[in-house]
């Protein structure tokens, strides 16, 4: 359980301020079944932190035994003060948005996550937690759905009641937290 919490966490935490829910917006601005935007993302998180989380697995295992806690903690404190760099929306008008609200935010959502501070985390993740890669799995996809559901549904209004500033330091603070406590605990 300590997985799916740790996961969930990061992942809802970090997703505040996100390209992921500037996306969302976008989304829901455009198409007006909320469910399918909704299913969209959960389909892509799943396929993509599915794959992030057996990456960390692998990954984990060449890491030599000594290491791990200093590159897993590092790793946790590099994610932190990337927390702090804000996101852009980059998906303004693009074709896939003719397939319609599902597969748009199927395929818009799975290459936004390429390379994003919650993939990374993810694979940080599985390779803290690697007997239990479904709840690391689990765990950041509920999580990014905590994070933008909300979006889709109250858009506009929620991101203004939110200081994303604030948020994106609480968010590196946790970060920073993890990062230490890996390093100290391993």
């Amino acid at each position: 359980m300590d997985a799916f919490l740790a996961s969930f966490t990061a992942v809802a935490i970090a997703e505040i301020g996100d390209k992921t829910q500037l996306l969302s917006l976008f989304l829901a601005a455009r198409f007006r079944s909320k469910l399918a935007i909704i299913a969209g993302i959960l389909v892509a998180t799943l396929l993509n932190h599915a794959a992030s989380a057996w990456l960390g697995v692998w990954v984990a295992q060449f890491i030599p035994e000594g290491w791990q806690g200093f590159l897993l903690g590092g790793s946790f404190i590099l994610v932190a003060l990337w927390l702090l760099i804000p996101d852009k929306d980059d998906s303004e008008d693009t074709g896939v948005l003719k397939f319609g609200a599902f597969m748009a935010s199927c395929i818009l959502f799975f290459l936004a996550e390429i390379g994003d501070k919650t993939q990374i985390a993810t694979v940080i993740l599985a390779a803290t937690f690697e007997d239990a890669i479904w709840m690391v799995i689990w765990g950041t996809t509920f999580g990014m759905l905590a994070a933008n559901v909300p979006v889709v549904y109250a858009g506009s209004w929620l991101m203004e009641k939110i200081s994303l500033d604030w948020a994106r330091r609480a968010a590196c603070a946790i970060f920073m937290l993890l990062g230490i406590l890996t390093i100290i605990n391993y």
